[in-house]
């Protein structure tokens, strides 16, 4: 596997529920690297630039309603295969059909309250984290437990 990055938020839903130290706590425990982190309120041309792909559905002035309602914790992370890994996480978008054990199968409400974002593809991921993130408000860091894990 190598190395990649994932941009992952924490919608104002799941902000205002309290969420964000079990949602972080579940990325950490995993053993993927937090490099990024910042809570906002994102903008309205924020919000449609990154649903930017959903502009001509007729769901996409509600999701931008929503992501601008409220604080948004916004996070990258880092590690082997992060990005599928995170996907199955987080789970199914409509949370009744996510996984018991997944972010969205235990925690998240109904479709337009599902709690969590996270990226797609790589180059998703790539987009979005240029979107929210800052190059100088990534940290590069090493674990202190790295010289410990075993390479493939």
């Amino acid at each position: 596997m190598t190395v990649e990055r994932t941009f992952i938020a924490v919608k104002p839903d799941g902000v205002q529920r309290g969420l964000v130290g079990e949602i972080l706590r579940r990325f950490e425990r995993k053993g993927f690297k937090l490099i990024g982190l910042k809570q906002l309120t994102p903008t309205r041309e924020l919000a449609e630039e990154h649903y930017g792909v959903h502009r001509e559905r007729p769901f996409f002035k509600g999701l931008v309603d929503f992501i601008t309602s409220g604080p948004v914790v916004a996070m990258v992370f880092e590690g082997d295969g992060v990005i599928v890994s995170a996907r199955k996480l987080i789970g199914a978008t409509k949370p009744l059909e996510a996984e018991p054990g997944t972010i969205r199968g235990d925690l998240a409400i109904n479709i337009g309250r599902n709690v969590i974002h996270g990226s797609d593809g790589p180059d998703t991921a790539c987009f979005e984290i240029g979107l929210w993130f800052n190059s100088s408000e990534l940290v590069t860091w090493n674990p202190s437990d790295q010289m410990w894990r075993v390479e493939d």
